[in-house]
């Protein structure tokens, strides 16, 4: 049996967090963790949930490049699974190594109720609906998504429209989604199946599932290029990361499955920011995020990104903005209670667990 990437993370980083461990497990280079960071450098280190930092022209390189232009202050990035990035705070919290956590719910509420971030109030935040951002000020939303899944157009034209048209014996082996409780796209896809189809039905639902599932990931976006290579046809993402991937993936196609009254549903997963609390750069730290809620980059959730601004009185007009709003069209939204979902995650989690046989 295999053993959960969210075990083997957790384990490994509780015996030895050495710089090349840490490196190897999040994609940094060995030098950006282990010592103590200087709180004098001219840096910001940023821990992320991937998405956001896909190719020289991403969101990340584009934002972060003008940052660093106008402030002299350069944007050090650490990305890695949604539930990842979180683990490696907590675990470094005696020796604080990251300024800013960039995660999807609910690992950014699992961070404040942990007491992992401190409250910062950026610039422009006002503009940011209260709804989207922590009541008590230590994490928003910094670019808004949503869920839904992915095809490889050439082997399935015509996108799935039910839960149940996923069960066929076409997909067998060629369907994977990230995992719960480790991938933020992953545990909103167990979310919306818990909204559409009932708690009782979507732990049956997932034990019948795994006949075509090829298997855990911890990580969503490392599903897309195989979507579009035609190892895999059918797979989870989300709105945002998908739209930036298929710049450079032909073959990739993004569609919502309907929900209990036959309408295409997704759900709210927005990419939210927390100032990490006892962060080394705190001062820098705080002008990044000033900077991020300015206009320009929050219309660059959208220019660039692919997704949509937090603030809602930026609105973007473009091929890109026209392109969201289409393929949007016609779709319900769920906006779930993200801290109940972190309440009761380990519970959820573990009924996803024993349907599919993972534990």
């Amino acid at each position: 049996m295999t053993t959960p990437r969210w075990t083997l993370f957790r384990t490994v980083t509780a015996l030895a967090l050495t710089g090349a461990t840490v490196a190897a497990l999040s994609g940094c280079s060995a030098g950006s963790s282990a010592a103590k960071a200087d709180p004098a450098a001219k840096t910001v280190t940023v821990y992320t949930a991937d998405g956001l930092n896909d190719g020289d022209d991403s969101y990340y390189q584009t934002v972060f490049a003008a940052f660093e232009k106008e402030t002299g202050i350069d944007v050090q990035v650490v990305e890695a699974g949604s539930g990842e990035v979180l683990q490696r705070v907590k675990q470094e919290s005696s020796n604080t190594q990251a300024d800013l956590l960039v995660t999807l719910p609910p690992f950014i509420q699992t961070a404040s109720e942990d007491g992992l971030l401190a409250k910062y109030a950026p610039e422009g935040i006002d503009a940011v609906p209260a709804a989207d951002k922590a009541a008590d000020g230590t994490y928003e939303a910094l670019v808004n998504n949503y869920i839904g899944f992915i095809r490889n157009t050439e082997d399935v034209p015509d996108a799935p429209k039910t839960w149940d048209d996923l069960l066929g014996d076409e997909y067998q082996g060629k369907l994977q989604y990230s995992t719960p409780g480790v991938a933020g796209d992953g545990t909103a896809m167990l979310m919306l199946a818990r909204e559409v189809l009932g708690a009782e039905r979507s732990t049956e639902y997932f034990t019948k599932l795994q006949d075509n599932n090829v298997g855990p990931s911890d990580s969503t976006g490392a599903l897309a290029a195989k979507v579009d290579k035609g190892e895999l046809t059918i797979a989870n993402g989300d709105v945002q990361m998908n739209i930036a991937q298929q710049k450079s993936m032909p073959n990739l196609g993004i569609f919502f499955l309907e929900g209990a009254d036959g309408t295409p549903t997704t759900m709210s997963v927005p990419y939210s920011v927390g100032l990490v609390k006892d962060a080394p750069h705190t001062a820098n730290a705080k002008k990044l995020l000033d900077f991020l809620y300015t206009e320009d980059a929050q219309e660059q959730a959208t220019t660039v990104a692919g997704g949509f601004p937090a603030r809602s009185d930026v609105h973007p007009t473009g091929d890109e903005a026209e392109k969201l709003d289409a393929l949007m069209h016609g779709v319900e939204i769920v906006h779930p209670d993200w801290d109940d979902i972190a309440e009761h995650l380990d519970s959820y989690v573990g009924d996803w667990n024993t349907a599919t046989g993972t534990l």
